[in-house]
């Protein structure tokens, strides 16, 4: 995909109302790296209210695994506060870490230990035993679906059962917060499947799951509210339906002959009110302020250059249209 345009992300969605109890309460927080001349994370406010399943999405570099950082007690903020159940990291450290359940992209299991043997390490590491670590050894095994395989080693496992066990052993002390940082990365579509069912079926019981993944696809699906970082900054909170129907009166696609593609956005690039342009040849989109409005005006500059467009559509229809419009199109290679 070719980036035409590099300008400024549309205004953010208003955030929603301040709840008076969230799960997670981030305010104006600050966060660099040691030896960084810049922060990661500037001036973020973020309330994630209790029983949310969240998609937390932006490009590369953008913050998302610093805010998490911060927000997992594993690097301290520079300024502002993060509260968990209205609990401060620095008013019970060891209460604070039993709110949250973290799932980091890369695996933490022992490949020579069965799976019933990780579980029941992790287990004793989060302070279970007796009665309840066994209960809680059996939930891991039912949630990752490996009953009939935990007395094998895990280095025999395929990624999926891997992502399965790895994200069953963040569960076993109960936490009510999950962040699962991209949980289903690399894994089959049937592991894919049976993850989210489980995280469903964890959030209709209460758990509030932060979830970051670069499968918007599976976000829409998954996540029924988002935040979107970029440069540091939160742009965009709120319920997916409402980005979406944010931008459903912003964008037309148009398909062209793929001979036809670089000339037509040679020239829609130039035109009053187009605020973006983005080649996926033979489709072209463009960000506009007011696409029928402006529609007419395209047909007709496209026609005089003798370039006649396939099909029209108009709106976003699905969550990378809008995150594209959000966050533009240009590449980030930051780590």
């Amino acid at each position: 995909m070719a980036a035409l345009s590099s300008t400024p992300a549309p205004e953010p969605l208003a955030p929603p109302p301040a709840q008076t109890d969230p799960a997670v309460d981030i305010q104006d927080l600050f966060g660099r790296y040691r030896r960084a001349d810049r922060d990661s994370i500037e001036g973020v406010s973020l309330a994630v209210r209790k029983g949310a399943l969240l998609g937390l999405l932006g490009p590369n570099g953008a913050g998302k695994t610093t805010l998490l950082n911060m927000l997992c007690a594993l690097m301290r903020p520079r300024a502002g506060t993060i509260a968990v159940h209205g609990l401060r990291f620095a008013q019970a450290p060891d209460a604070y870490k039993d709110l949250i359940g973290l799932a980091p992209q890369s695996l933490a299991l022992y490949p020579r230990l069965t799976a019933r043997e990780n579980l029941e390490t992790f287990g004793r590491l989060s302070g279970l035993s007796g009665v309840r670590l066994r209960e809680r050894v059996a939930f891991g095994l039912e949630f990752a679906g490996l009953q009939d395989l935990s007395h094998r080693r895990v280095e025999t496992y395929s990624g999926g059962q891997q992502r399965r066990l790895n994200l069953a052993t963040t569960l076993l002390p109960d936490p009510p917060v999950l962040v699962l940082d991209e949980p289903t990365v690399g894994i089959d579509p049937q592991s894919r499947h049976a993850i989210h069912e489980n995280l469903r079926a964890l959030n209709r019981a209460g758990k509030t799951i932060i979830y970051t993944s670069h499968y918007l696809d599976e976000v829409e699906q998954l996540c029924d509210e988002i935040a979107v970082l970029d440069g540091g900054r939160l742009i965009a909170q709120g319920a997916i339906g409402a980005l979406l129907a944010r931008f459903t009166g912003k964008r037309i696609e148009l398909r062209f002959d793929p001979r036809s593609v670089e000339a037509a956005a040679d020239i829609l690039r130039t035109m009053a009110g187009v605020e973006d342009v983005t080649i996926a040849s033979p489709q072209l989109a463009l960000v506009t302020d007011d696409p029928y409005r402006r529609l007419p005006a395209i047909l007709k500059r496209l026609a005089h250059a003798r370039i006649r467009p396939l099909s029209v559509a108009v709106g976003a229809r699905d969550l990378e249209q809008a995150f594209l419009a959000l966050t533009g199109t240009q590449l980030r290679d930051e780590p």
